[in-house]
Order: C-alpha cells, then structure tokens, then sequence
C-alpha cells in the first residue's frame, strides 16, 4: 500500500511531531485517522496480518502505528532515497515485484512504501493510486485496489 495521506512538504521543527527529529514528512489529521480506522477495520473483518514490511521513511512508520499493526521490518528498498516524490529506482522496483509474490501460509504481509516506487514497479495497475489506497495481490497479480477509506465500507457491508 502506499502511506496514508501526508502533506507533500517537511515540517519545520515547531510544528514536527516531538519523535520526528530529522524531520521528516508526517501524516496529516486525515492519514492519522483513516490509519486509525483501517487497521481497526482489518482487525474487525479478521484478517491476519503478519509480516509488515515498510519503508523506513517516517510517513510510512506512522501509518503502521496508527493502524496497529505490530513489528514494522524496514527496507531501504521501500524508502524514497531522500528524493520524497521522485524516487524509485529499477532495483527497488524489481525487490517489490519479487516481495508480493512471497505468500504466508494462513496470514497476509503488509508493504507500506511510496507512489514512485509502486509506479515504477506495477505501472499497469498503480495510474491514480490515492495515499493510503493498497493493491491486493494474488497469485496471478493485482485482485483487487482497495483505498484506505474503503476498509470501514467494507466492515459495514460485512455487518449487513
């Protein structure tokens, strides 16, 4: 998935989260929030998530402790090499396409990362792609996008 909704500038260090020291891009209220709900919804629909890989980027830490999603694994091949909103090499691109094609056996992995290296790595299904929305893989590639907002719908459908 990509991260949840993040202004596209850094904080100065007044308004920077107190552990953002770098610092760093943050979640805004509404990917604080919508982090919150979807991993409550994930819980709520009983879907196990195990392994969580992420960037290491600060935006993408924070959508998983939101979400409450356990003990991130961060790769430098789902950062954003410094460059925010242009980077993604072919090499990440090629560790990502390999990474969703590793299924657990009665458990989901979670990947949080960035657009650029989403893009470079799935260009036929990533055109659009909101923050926070995922792209659920299966065997035979993409099943499914989902956005981040979408999960409480998919709860409340459930509950029918």
């Amino acid at each position: 998935m990509r991260h949840a909704s993040s202004p596209r500038e850094v904080p100065d260090k007044a308004t920077a989260n107190p552990d953002n020291t770098k610092p760093e891009r943050q979640l805004d209220a509404e990917g604080r929030a919508s982090s919150t709900a979807m991993g409550k919804a994930l819980r709520d629909l009983k879907i196990p998530i195990g392994t969580v890989l992420t960037s290491p980027t600060y935006r993408a830490l924070e959508t998983i402790r939101y979400g409450q999603f356990g003990n991130p694994q961060a790769f430098p091949e789902l950062g954003d090499n410094g460059q925010s909103m242009s980077g993604g090499t072919e090499a990440q691109a090629t560790w990502l396409r390999k990474k969703v094609t590793e299924f657990p056996k009665g458990t989901n992995t979670l990947i949080v990362t960035h657009m650029p290296n989403m893009s470079k790595a799935f260009p036929e299904s990533t055109k659009n792609l909101a923050d926070g929305e995922a792209e659920i893989f299966g065997p035979n590639g993409v099943v499914a996008r989902i956005k981040i907002e979408d999960w409480n719908r998919l709860l409340k459908e459930m509950v029918k």
